[in-house]
C-alpha cells in the first residue's frame, strides 16, 4: 500500500513540477487572463465568424473555448506545457468545442502563423522584440494581432483599452 502512495505522490510532484517549470522555462506568466478580459481583447479584434484564432501560450485553454463557443472561430492553442496541453483538450472536450480547437504542444516561434486571422498572446514584454518579427514576417495582410499586458514596440498600435491593458494591431 506505501507503495501504491509512493507512486501516486510522485506522479503528483512531476505534474506539479511540469505545469509550473515548463512555462517558467519558457518565460510565459504563471497565471491565466480573466475570462471578462478574453471576451474583450476578443472584442476588439472584431471577430467574424470562421476566422482562425492562434492562443500563443495558450495555457488551460480558456481563449480557445471562448473563441469557439462565443465567436465562431476556429482555434488552436500553441503551448509548451505538457501538463497545460492535457487540460486545454480537456477544456475543449468538456465545452464539446474540440472539432474546432486544435492544440500543439511545444514552442510557438516553432509554429508557422501564416493561417491565422487573429493572434491572442498574453506574454511578457520581453516577447515584444523578438514576437514582432515573427508576425510581421508570417502573418498574411489583414491580420489582428491583441497583445495582454505588453505591446509589440515597432507596430502602430491600432486600439489600446487602458482598462484591460489590451493593445490590438493589424497587419
Amino acid at each position: 500500500m506505501q507503495i501504491v502512495f509512493g507512486v501516486i505522490a510522485l506522479f503528483i510532484i512531476v505534474v506539479a513540477l511540469l505545469w509550473i517549470l515548463v512555462p517558467a522555462f519558457y518565460g510565459l506568466p504563471p497565471i491565466s487572463s480573466r475570462k471578462e478580459r478574453i471576451r474583450r481583447a476578443l472584442e476588439l479584434t472584431n471577430p467574424k465568424a470562421g476566422e482562425t484564432l492562434y492562443d500563443l501560450g495558450s495555457g488551460h485553454g480558456h481563449v480557445l473555448v471562448i473563441a469557439v463557443k462565443e465567436f465562431g472561430l476556429n482555434a488552436v492553442g500553441i503551448e509548451a506545457g505538457p501538463v497545460q496541453c492535457v487540460i486545454s483538450k480537456i477544456n475543449a472536450l468538456r465545452n464539446r468545442v474540440s472539432s474546432k480547437v486544435r492544440i500543439e504542444a511545444g514552442n510557438f516561434y516553432k509554429s508557422n502563423l501564416e493561417n491565422a486571422d487573429i493572434v491572442f498572446a498574453y506574454l511578457t514584454s520581453d516577447y515584444g522584440n523578438h514576437l514582432q518579427k515573427k508576425l510581421k514576417k508570417e502573418l498574411k495582410p489583414g491580420a489582428r494581432v491583441v497583445t495582454v499586458s505588453f505591446n509589440l514596440p515597432d507596430w502602430g498600435v491600432e486600439i489600446f483599452d487602458r482598462e484591460h491593458l489590451l493593445y490590438v494591431y493589424k497587419k
